[in-house]
């Protein structure tokens, strides 16, 4: 049987190198659009205030990091410049080579958070926007066995609202995580308590406005050439279906077509089911 097409591990190479191209970066977060207006061109400043505004979280000194759910290693990359000791954790194959490519001194662990057997102590377990895959149960309590005596969380995500009352009821909706009431809640059993917090929700919230502009762009390419191909080559569009649906199930095409043509994915839904935190955890007293 032929090896099935990893269709994630394309997307993210492809979403990489786009992002590359238009920042010279491959940054797969947020960005904080205070002061600045909500255009493509903008989106390399705006992940680097979000990226100076995370780091502004980390304690003083240098530190032993954990990166837990590093991305493509670019966070990595630059608290390497920063003089820290870093150690990253993600579990898909492709992401961890980026790290490899892009963050070159640190060592990668590819597996999930709750399969890591590395030791510690750290002074840092970090969390960007990455806590929302962890089950409550192995986050904090695993920070917890993996930070030095003094070490500290940071946690950048997004937190599900009470507004949210999941996906059968509202369909899909911009944003994600676990529940903010919660987290809450966790916290007050966990070893950890609040020492900073900061809602940057309405920061942030014009990022989910862009991405739905690229995408709608690119639908409407897609829509604009299949319809003159269906008009003029018929049978040539009865072709290029068959052939992209070996790829692609009908549910999965129409659910691909949505996301590209779709309008109701914008900042004010974020919003309203969203609180995006930004939180730096220490151990109670």
């Amino acid at each position: 049987m032929a090896d099935k097409i990893d269709t994630r591990a394309v997307g993210l190479d492809v979403g990489l190198a786009f992002i590359r191209w238009l920042t010279g970066a491959e940054n797969l977060h947020y960005g904080l659009w205070t002061g600045l207006d909500v255009t493509a061109g903008n989106l390399k400043a705006a992940q680097e205030t979000y990226t100076a505004k995370l780091f502004g979280y980390l304690p003083a000194g240098k530190l032993r990091i954990l990166d837990i759910g590093g991305g493509a290693g670019e966070t990595a990359k630059k608290l390497l410049a920063l003089g820290h000791e870093v150690e990253i954790v993600v579990p898909s194959s492709f992401l961890a080579g980026r790290c490899r490519i892009n963050a070159p001194g640190a060592k990668v662990h590819e597996c999930t958070f709750e399969a890591f057997t590395g030791a510690g102590p750290f002074d840092l377990c970090l969390f960007s926007e990455s806590f929302q895959y962890i089950p409550f149960a192995e986050s904090l309590p695993k920070c917890a066995t993996l930070l030095a005596p003094g070490g500290a969380v940071v946690i950048a995500d997004c937190f599900r609202t009470e507004a949210y009352k999941g996906r059968q009821i509202h369909g899909p909706q911009p944003g994600g995580g676990h529940g903010l009431a919660a987290f809450r809640a966790a916290l007050v059993g966990s070893a950890f308590a609040i020492a900073v917090e900061d809602d940057i929700t309405d920061a942030v919230a014009p990022s989910i406005d862009l991405e739905q502009q690229l995408f709608n762009v690119i639908g409407h390419g897609v829509t604009r050439v299949s319809g003159e191909i269906r008009m003029k080559k018929p049978a040539a569009h009865w072709t290029l279906t068959r052939f992209v649906g070996l790829f692609l199930t009908k549910k999965r095409r129409a659910n691909l077509m949505q996301r590209l043509t779709a309008t109701d994915r914008t900042a004010a839904t974020f919003r309203h089911f969203n609180r995006y935190l930004m939180l730096r955890l220490e151990r109670k007293a």
